[in-house]
């Protein structure tokens, strides 16, 4: 269930909001005048979400490529090159 608290809270009780965010991994959704107005997260979460979205995001891309071609790629070739990839950028790290 989803906390939805007053703005004025940040500053009466910004411990118990930290607490919170922090031991829920959950956002705090604030409200000024009864309305949504902003949301409190704890850095974790925030760059969990963030992670996630990027991954979205990727995947989509992904999808859509798909569509727009008929070449598909064993994950032979696919790790093949990753290797490869990973090889080459390694020996530019020892050079």
């Amino acid at each position: 269930m989803p906390q939805i608290r007053p703005v004025s809270d940040l500053r009466n009780s910004f411990a118990e909001i930290s607490r919170i965010v922090h031991e829920t991994s959950e956002p705090v959704y604030l409200t000024k005048n009864g309305y949504g107005d902003m949301v409190v997260m704890s850095i974790e979460a925030y760059e969990r979400k963030l992670f996630e979205s990027e991954i979205y995001l990727k995947l989509k891309e992904a999808e859509m490529e798909a569509k727009s071609t008929d070449v598909r790629y064993s994950h032979e070739e696919v790790f093949s090159d990753l290797r490869a990839r990973l090889a080459d950028k390694a020996g530019e790290n020892n050079v």
